[in-house]
């Protein structure tokens, strides 16, 4: 059940995502952007929190996700470090995720052959 909730979070996410891409003249960079922010935000108020104990890693992985995990670790910086802590909290929080995809994408790059698009 725990794989369903998942699919079901993280596919809602991906379905809303493409309704604006269909449906508005938005970038998907700056769907991103609303993304990040709404996951900030959420996060900031407590509620993204109860989406994440439904679904999971449906919720975690994507782009919410991130903007989530951006403010909790801004949040607890600033109460470990003060008004300090609002610059690095993020950082520190999303440093594993980060140098993960940046890790995968080469070791991908390296595996297959990458190409520009024309």
């Amino acid at each position: 059940m725990e794989f369903i909730k998942a699919f079901i979070v993280g596919g809602l996410i991906c379905v809303v995502a493409q309704i604006l891409m269909d449906t508005t003249k938005l970038t998907p960079a700056r769907i991103l952007v609303i993304f990040v922010t709404l996951g900030t935000i959420l996060g900031a108020f407590g509620i993204y929190d109860k989406i994440v104990d439904f679904g999971g890693a449906g919720a975690t992985i994507p782009l919410p996700g991130f903007g989530n995990t951006l403010a909790k670790s801004a949040i607890k910086a600033v109460d470990e470090s003060g008004l300090l802590g609002a610059f690095t909290g993020g950082i520190t929080g999303a440093a594993g995720g980060i140098t993960a995809a940046i890790f995968f994408g080469y070791i991908m790059a390296l595996i297959f052959n990458p190409k520009t698009k024309k």
